[in-house]
């Protein structure tokens, strides 16, 4: 009974948790002493922190939209009447949102939730991996508020959720998050990648140290040779790791069904056992872009043509013909995972697809905010990452949702060398930023041509085609000074104050420790 309780309250937690103040019946049923009677139990809470992950990620419905539909990738575009919601999609991707945005809203909450939720955890005398390992999670979602509203609302554990939390913002943020990182590295696990373990600290560590200047300056970062020497040095001991890290076979294989096998690139994921595992949002990852005529779908969230063009043309990023033991037949021979564009046809009996309107289902490159024309369904490239999962289980699908993986670790360092950083010949890639670039560009998986230099403005393109629908575009965009020049259906210069997100309207009325954030 004590289990049950538990389970439910932590998994309460991050659905509500968003408030600053919370209703104390949630803190009622669980108690200290009887979590630290209870040995087990701690390992219980922990798993359920581990699968609470997915309502803050998976879904493409929280963090997603904040790091992607802001910029030139992706777009959600108002079919008909599809995907309108009083417009709320429309603005991310026009850089015109306001306080009130309710994804905007949901997203600071669920971070704040899974914040609160380790927090509390760790009120519960765990051990000592287990609370590294909640230490981590909660360096995360601190990292990702950071990232989006420069405001990180604590508390220490067993301290009364009574009084409004209190607030870290900029640099002291990212100060404590690095501290954090740094004293529980001796005390996680090696691995396996769907745990919190050294590498994927170190991980998080690069990207603090990589996007520092901007924390420092957002609108005018001035990158320091020590920070990019410590982003080097960390991916050193990552490529140098026990876990034999290395470019997968087939680019695609990183999230396939089976990738916790198959993918030799993944540092950090959130596991998936169809069936098995409460985890069931991940079917969105290729659910949202794809035509109702290829259900079970949503339709249809798309990436921009001008993104498409950067990749080359036969290049293995772009798309492929893939297939795993339970995926249909696919006699027409079509390109079924990367970006879907053209005629679409019946993986099953290689029929050509309709639109529901008589028309055929044609993925075009021209695609708008508002489409409201008679191909309004099928306007758009639709790109699919995670090839689905054909199995018994569709919407419990057995791919693991991948956070970090070994080539962002290789791209990260090679900035770093571009920003001023020195080079160091570790492993099999070189010791130049271009060296770098392109033993991942000309590895088959990827059969991408060589560059003959690279500038920065290459570094941030090739982060674009490696790391496509994967939540870093907009991280990459304001780092490399893009996010807030004009891109594809947003055709101007926005204001600076769209470097971050508004704190959300609710959560201003509860807790005067947090202040709106310039500008809005």
């Amino acid at each position: 009974m004590l289990q049950k309780k538990i389970l439910l309250y932590l998994a309460g937690i991050i659905i509500l948790a968003g408030c600053t103040k919370l209703d104390e019946r949630f803190l009622g049923d669980t108690t200290q002493g009887a979590i630290a009677s209870n040995g087990g139990n701690t390992g219980t809470l922990l798993q359920s922190l581990y699968n609470n992950l997915e309502a803050v990620f998976t879904p493409h419905l929280t963090v997603f939209p904040l790091q992607e539909l802001c910029t030139d990738e992706a777009i959600a575009p108002t079919r008909g009447t599809d995907w309108d919601d009083n417009g709320m999609w429309r603005v991310l991707h026009q850089q015109k949102w306001v306080s009130g945005n309710s994804v905007i809203s949901d997203g600071f909450n669920k971070l704040n939730g899974l914040v609160f939720a380790s927090t509390e955890l760790l009120g519960f005398n765990p051990t000592a991996q287990q609370k590294a390992e909640a230490r981590f999670i909660r360096a995360w979602a601190m990292f990702l508020e950071l990232d989006l509203f420069d405001q990180v609302p604590y508390r220490d554990p067993g301290e009364s959720v009574i009084q409004p939390s209190r607030v870290r913002q900029g640099v002291e943020a990212l100060n404590y998050i690095i501290s954090e990182l740094d004293s529980i590295q001796n005390d996680l696990p090696n691995g396996p990648a769907s745990k919190a373990n050294k590498d994927a600290d170190r991980v998080l560590l690069m990207k603090c140290y990589l996007n520092k200047a901007v924390y420092e300056n957002r609108a005018n970062p001035v990158f320091n040779a020590e920070d990019m020497n410590k982003v080097i040095s960390l991916a050193d001991e990552i490529i140098k790791s026990s876990r034999n890290y290395q470019l997968a076979p087939n680019y695609f294989d990183n999230f396939a069904p089976d990738n916790s096998a198959i993918g030799k690139e993944n540092i950090f994921t959130l596991l998936n056992e169809a069936g098995t595992t409460p985890n069931n949002g991940l079917w969105l990852a290729w659910g949202i872009p794809l035509h109702y005529s290829q259900a079970p779908a949503t339709n249809g969230w798309t990436t921009l043509s001008k993104f498409y063009d950067k990749f080359e043309p036969n290049e293995k990023r772009r798309g492929m013909v893939y297939t795993t033991p339970n995926a249909p037949p696919n006699p027409a021979n079509e390109i079924n995972v990367g970006f879907l564009i053209g005629q679409q046809y019946d993986y099953f009996s290689g029929d050509p697809l309709g639109d529901g309107s008589g028309a055929p289902l044609i993925f075009t490159p021209e695609v708008h905010l508002i489409e409201a024309g008679p191909n309004y369904r099928s306007t758009g490239i639709r790109p699919v990452k995670y090839f689905p999962d054909w199995g018994p289980n569709y919407f419990s699908c057995d791919n693991d949702f991948v956070f970090f993986r070994f080539s962002d670790v290789l791209l990260m360092k090679a900035e770093a060398i571009a920003r001023g950083g020195a080079g160091t010949d570790v492993g099999s890639y070189g010791n130049t930023a271009l060296s770098i670039v392109n033993s991942i560009r000309t590895h088959p998986s990827r059969a991408a041509s060589a560059l003959s230099s690279v500038s920065p403005t290459d570094i941030y393109d090739e982060r674009g085609r490696e790391l496509w629908w994967e939540s870093w575009r907009r991280q990459d965009m304001i780092r490399f000074g893009k996010f807030l020049l004009n891109f594809q259906e947003k055709e101007y210069i926005s204001d600076s104050k769209y470097l971050i997100y508004p704190i959300p309207d609710d959560q201003l009325a509860v807790n005067p420790n947090l202040k709106q954030n310039p500008g809005y």
